[in-house]
């Protein structure tokens, strides 16, 4: 049996976005897939990959161009094979407590690529984090890492386990 090709991609500004995507990646990497992590700005043709995971930091309640424009990029093969969205945001716990409803960008996009799913993630900004808002924020006492890899990877696993029981024996 052929094992599936998974695209993880993700915009993200400060790096919180890029350890969440190679999160997902690992995860669904020990499910046995074959996975490619990588920028969405760099994503310029996802007809090689059996399904598609895209994912964005949030600012200000909007998903990043990056994404956005991957999104738009490549919606005809996008429609023709499983697609997922996450976005990364709070800091603080709400992602971990109730489930957070995709920002209007995320759930236009959701719709515009009948995505399957989409969950929101916690984010992170620490004094790791650049620009200078972020280090303001952080020296304030605001801020610190809310991503939760066993959450992450819960979800990746929920996914793979989606994408075996589709597969034709």
């Amino acid at each position: 049996m052929k094992r599936q090709k998974i695209l993880v991609a993700y915009g993200s500004k400060h790096g919180a976005t890029v350890g969440i995507a190679e999160e997902i990646g690992r995860a669904l990497a020990e499910d046995g897939f074959d996975t490619d992590v990588v920028p969405a700005a760099d994503v310029q043709d996802v007809t090689q990959f059996d399904a598609v995971i895209l994912g964005s930091a949030l600012y200000a309640g909007h998903w990043q161009r990056s994404a956005l424009s991957c999104a738009d990029r490549n919606a005809e093969a996008l429609a023709h094979r499983p697609v997922w969205l996450f976005s990364s945001g709070p800091v603080d716990s709400s992602a971990e407590q109730h489930e957070i409803a995709p920002v209007p960008g995320a759930a236009e996009a959701m719709e515009g690529l009948h995505a399957r799913g989409h969950v929101t993630f916690g984010g992170s900004l620490t004094s790791e984090t650049s620009g200078w808002i972020a280090r303001t924020l952080v020296k304030h006492g605001k801020g610190g890492d809310f991503r939760n890899p066993e959450q992450i990877r819960s979800w990746a696993h929920e996914i793979g386990n989606e994408l075996r029981s589709q597969q034709p024996a």
